[in-house]
């Protein structure tokens, strides 16, 4: 059998055995083993609890504390057997009985009575009140803790599996502390029973002494006597140490090392502290009557401790200075200062003054939580954003932030302090300043911090000051890509294609286009809201392309075509592609009306004309919305970028996609609109 194997069954074996204990009669010699057992046991569980770095790493205490528990009381039961049938209850007992406590009743009457105090009324106390109110906090933490994991996945801090890990440790943390308020009563429990127990066997061992085994009153009273307080003292010993071990477990707070480590760390980070201590313990020596010796000892290894520790800090800042030597700082008319102002920031993100506290320390702070959402962007959109530059700007009203980019303000909102985001249909009785969401325009309002968990009982989401920050800049982002892909950026990026397609590199640059025609070409699809993240691909169709010309938008929709099936999949839900067709006279008269231009071929028509087709598209786009599933607009290949440019105007957000895209993308196509001329029926 393997090793697993005789591990899964030692527990339940261990159970059934403890069970019997409570029925069937052992002799002595085995209740000596299983003492000894209980003991080591118990001590085992206690040395463990104080190297574990967190609560979660011993997850199996509680049930532990259970099994511990009965096993106890079943030790109780068999020594209480055997004391009252033989008068003897094994080495163990005897020897707790008489050499522990010296052979006096009282004295052992005395150290059970105060370890029972000690167990129950202050550390089983302390322990559950602990529990409790860990387990509180923890419930009520447990869905700000779920919105803090789903924001940092939203802006790419972590990925899927860490994010189901951590969701993991969230809802198990809030049960091991349930079931550590739960156990603690077990502790309780026992204390209580083992009270109990001992009186039983005093009464019972007296009065069996003298009836059955002819003793007189005082040899009765003597050898039971013995014999129980022995008994209590085995039983109380293991469980004082578990009550300890769940004390240790419940008020760990820290998870940088093992108790021990953690202790002597943090003791050890004042001198003066020591220094202090070690005065005060030699002065101490000086009170007549006290004993000199210890106290003069201990004051001198605490002045001692106090004189390494400060030691020990100089060196490491003589050794910080050392690798990191100062710079001298530079005037601010030197050249390289100036150059420096005047250089334009490709992003920036300007911050009131009462909002630098958004730029802290942790995995949570704004520069953390940039860093993320720049390694979003590259895997969702194929561009490299560059390093965004955080100050603060005196300029700004309160609460206020903005971003810029290339120096020019893109974007401005408000982030109040101690306040949170809370967006929902009912957040009328909700105190705060109504507000409109920046990114998507829902109706939201800030609340005060503290009102989080009421907000989110009544339906709201709440965001947090960063995560609407952080929403915003994305977004900001998304939309101004182009203009955040640079010729240097298109270098590296066919650089990288290069490396593992070099055939079509070679091909394609410079033989056919120059970088920076590559760099238009990039510039459009980003413009149309598409990936750049296959360049592999769209080089192959821009060297197909290029041989029969090099106009930007002929190259632009040549990649679009060898990247249909991407562009269509992300509408699709279950299969189904719900699209918005044009009338096919409306098309063809709209294909006869193009005229060729700079920016692309654009469609002239009558405005009247224009805005009865712009009534018609938002009208459509309403009705499928209503649905709540995405739609996508189709219409010919000739005329999709002149469309795209034209309903910009009456929904920005609508995607515009030939047919060849959506019939290659393998999706089922379902008509849910067509577009007419408004003002052609109307007339």
């Amino acid at each position: 059998m393997k090793n697993t194997n005789i591990a899964g069954l030692a527990v339940p074996a261990g159970v059934v055995g403890i069970v019997m204990l409570l029925v069937v009669p052992i002799p002595a010699q085995l209740l000596d083993l299983l003492i000894i057992v209980n003991i080591i046991g118990s001590l085992v569980i206690l040395l463990t609890s104080m190297y574990v770095k967190r609560p979660l790493d011993f997850s199996i205490f509680p049930s532990l504390l259970l099994v511990a528990t009965l096993f106890r009381l079943g030790l109780n039961v068999a020594s209480t057997r055997l004391v009252l049938r033989d008068g003897y209850a094994g080495e163990v007992i005897e020897a707790f009985g008489h050499f522990v406590v010296g052979g006096s009743l009282v004295i052992g009457l005395v150290i059970f009575m105060i370890l029972v105090v000690i167990q129950f009324v202050v550390i089983t106390n302390g322990a559950g009140r602990v529990a409790e109110v860990g387990a509180r906090f923890t419930l009520d933490a447990m869905p700000g803790k779920q919105m803090a994991i789903d924001a940092d996945l939203n802006s790419g801090l972590i990925d899927e599996d860490t994010a189901r890990r951590r969701r993991a440790d969230v809802g198990a943390e809030a049960d091991f502390y349930g079931a550590m308020d739960g156990g603690s009563k077990f502790v309780k429990g026992d204390a209580i029973a083992g009270i109990i127990i001992t009186l039983i066997n005093l009464i019972g061992g007296f009065v069996i002494g003298m009836l059955q085994m002819g003793m007189s009153a005082g040899e009765a009273l003597e050898h039971f006597s013995l014999l129980t307080i022995g008994d209590g003292l085995v039983t109380q010993i293991p469980a004082l140490l578990l009550s300890v071990s769940s004390g240790i477990i419940v008020t760990r707070a820290t998870a940088d090392g093992d108790l021990g480590s953690a202790a002597s760390k943090q003791l050890a980070q004042s001198s003066q502290a020591l220094q202090i201590a070690g005065v005060a313990a030699v002065a101490l020596a000086v009170i007549p009557g006290l004993p000199k010796l210890p106290f003069m000892i201990i004051g001198a290894l605490l002045i001692y401790g106090g004189q390494r520790v400060k030691a020990r800090d100089v060196a490491e800042a003589a050794a910080e200075l050392t690798a990191a030597p100062p710079v001298a700082p530079q005037s601010p008319d030197s050249p390289e200062s100036l150059i420096e102002q005047m250089r334009v920031h490709a992003l920036e993100i300007l911050l009131a003054p009462d909002l630098v506290d958004l730029v802290g320390g942790g995995d949570g702070d704004l520069l953390s939580r940039v860093r993320g959402l720049r390694r979003k962007i590259a895997l969702d959109l194929g561009v490299v954003v560059p390093p965004v530059r955080t100050r603060d700007s005196v300029d700004l009203p309160r609460s206020t932030y903005a971003v810029r980019i290339s120096g020019v303000e893109v974007g401005r909102g408000e982030l109040p302090v101690g306040r949170m985001l809370a967006l929902g249909d009912s957040l009328e009785a909700l105190p705060g300043t109504a507000v409109q969401e920046p990114v998507f325009g829902l109706a939201g309002k800030w609340i005060p911090a503290e009102l989080r968990h009421a907000a989110e009982m009544s339906g709201a989401t709440v965001i947090d000051r960063v995560s609407v920050l952080i929403t915003h800049l994305g977004s900001i982002i998304g939309a101004n890509a182009s203009r955040l892909l640079t010729r240097e950026d298109v270098r590296v990026l066919t650089e990288g294609v290069k490396q593992v397609n070099p055939s079509v590199v070679d091909e394609l640059v410079p033989g056919l286009l120059s970088l920076g025609e590559v760099q238009r070409v990039l510039h459009g699809l980003l413009d149309e809201q598409v990936p750049i993240r296959d360049l592999g691909r769209i080089y192959e169709a821009l060297a197909l392309r290029a041989k029969v010309g090099t106009d930007v938008p002929g190259l632009v929709n040549a990649a679009r075509t060898a990247l249909g099936p991407a562009l269509a999949a992300p509408y699709g839900h279950d299969g189904v592609l719900r699209v918005i067709v044009v009338d096919p006279m409306l098309e063809q008269q709209l294909v006869e009306s193009l005229r060729p231009a700079e920016g692309g071929a654009q469609i002239m028509l009558d405005p009247d004309r224009v805005d009865g087709v712009l009534s018609s598209v938002r009208t459509c786009v309403a009705v499928a919305e209503a649905n709540g599933f995405p739609v996508v607009l189709t219409c010919a290949p000739a005329l999709r970028s002149a469309m795209r440019r034209l309903v910009l105007l009456a929904s920005p957000d609508l995607q515009v996609l030939s047919y060849t895209e959506v019939t290659g993308s393998g999706l089922r196509i379902e008509t849910v609109g067509t577009v007419r001329d408004a003002h052609a029926i109307a007339a």
